[in-house]
């Protein structure tokens, strides 16, 4: 997993990327969380779909409620980035829209896109 820190003058935003799914479980999400917080000093966090476990977007498994609770109790605001189509699940389009309406979690199609709605928040 690459990991790397975004700042300017008013936020500092740690970025998870890769190419294989390596957050597979609450721990792993919340060892991320923390690497965030503690070792970049970030309470924003991007992070880029491909290095979450297909069992994420299955919201019977309970792991994206689970990470999103995780996230919430330390205070991480956090943003997924990655291209969505290809899922087509009502309840996970459901889902992807009514956290994209708050301000402590959502779905971003772009890194880009995922950087700016995390540096607009306070």
């Amino acid at each position: 997993m690459h990991f790397e820190i975004i700042t300017d003058e008013s936020t500092r935003i740690a970025v998870a990327s890769g190419s294989k799914a390596e957050i597979a479980d609450t721990q792993s999400a919340l060892e991320l969380a923390m690497r965030a917080k503690y070792e970049a000093a970030a309470e924003k966090l991007l992070i880029d779909k491909r290095i979450l476990s297909d069992a994420f977007f299955i919201l019977s498994t309970g792991l994206a409620g689970e990470i999103l609770q995780k996230f919430t109790n330390y205070h991480i605001k956090a943003a997924i980035f990655g291209d969505y189509t290809r899922y087509t699940s009502k309840p996970l389009r459901d889902f992807i829209y009514e956290t994209n309406q708050g301000t402590q979690f959502f779905f971003a199609a772009t890194r880009e896109e995922g950087i700016q709605r995390l540096k607009a928040l306070p």
